[in-house]
């Protein structure tokens, strides 16, 4: 008897499955798809794509639109400002400069300068962002020798190759030029460690500042025509550095020294 019942109930569930399926498969089909989820007629909208087709296609957004936001954001006009304040530190700069930014990133130096009243200012970085920076490896800078008078860096630190990249900065640079590398806070000894890769500069001077918010310390040199050794121009700076060294290890986050 339980077997009969038992045999009862599965004809039941199966029917069961089988009118649920049928079901759902009539809806589906006969359901017209949605033409919009908005109110019909509606100008400002348009009937719901029914295949990839008839998608609508994003506006491709102009660099000039793209640019204009960029530059009009707190943190953009933040990080020119900070460049500002240091390029008119440097008495070297006036409006006939002719000035290389290398590693530019997104071109905030490159703006500052030209705020400034400097506007022979070439921006070079890795990945391109027109129109301020142009794309170009720091390492093999498609210049002739001597056609900058100012070469600056805020990201010397990040270059992979130190020797070969001030290298081409030296190489670019005519003789009487300045050399500014920006490099992570440090004292005397770090002062020391940047000047072994400058072979045709010779020590300015370097100072504390803020660079796009982050503490940075800034080295200044001058293209000289000789061709020194690291031990020569070491010992050639060391007379310099020995005022420098002990404020800048005690006041290494503070104001620039000389």
């Amino acid at each position: 008897m339980e077997k009969h019942i038992q045999l009862f109930l599965n004809k039941i569930s199966y029917l069961s499955i089988t009118i649920s399926t049928l079901t759902l498969l009539f809806i589906f089909l006969l359901q017209p798809p949605p033409q919009t989820c908005i109110i019909p007629n509606n100008p400002n909208h348009k009937p719901h794509p029914k295949s990839t087709c008839d998608a609508a296609h994003r506006r491709i957004t102009t660099i000039h639109n793209k640019n204009h936001r960029l530059w009009s954001t707190k943190t953009w006009i933040k990080s020119v400002n900070s460049f500002t304040t240091i390029f008119q530190t440097l008495t070297h700069l006036n409006n006939n400069t002719r000035a290389l930014i290398v590693s530019a990133g997104g071109g905030q130096s490159v703006m500052s300068l030209n705020q400034i009243g400097i506007h022979d200012v070439t921006g070079v970085e890795l990945i391109d962002s027109p129109p301020l920076v142009t794309r170009a490896d720091p390492h093999h800078l498609p210049f002739f020798d001597s056609v900058f008078d100012f070469g600056f860096s805020a990201n010397f630190d990040q270059a992979l190759f130190p020797a070969r990249y001030v290298g081409e900065l030296e190489r670019t640079v005519g003789v009487g030029g300045v050399i500014v590398v920006c490099v992570e806070v440090c004292g005397g000894d770090g002062v020391s460690e940047v000047l072994k890769v400058f072979r045709r500069s010779e020590f300015v001077r370097a100072v504390n500042v803020t660079v796009m918010g982050s503490e940075m310390t800034m080295i200044v040199t001058r293209r000289i025509e000789s061709v020194l050794r690291s031990s020569e121009l070491v010992q050639a700076s060391n007379a310099m550095l020995i005022g420098l060294k002990t404020t800048m290890d005690e006041h290494c986050s503070g104001a620039g020294v000389m």
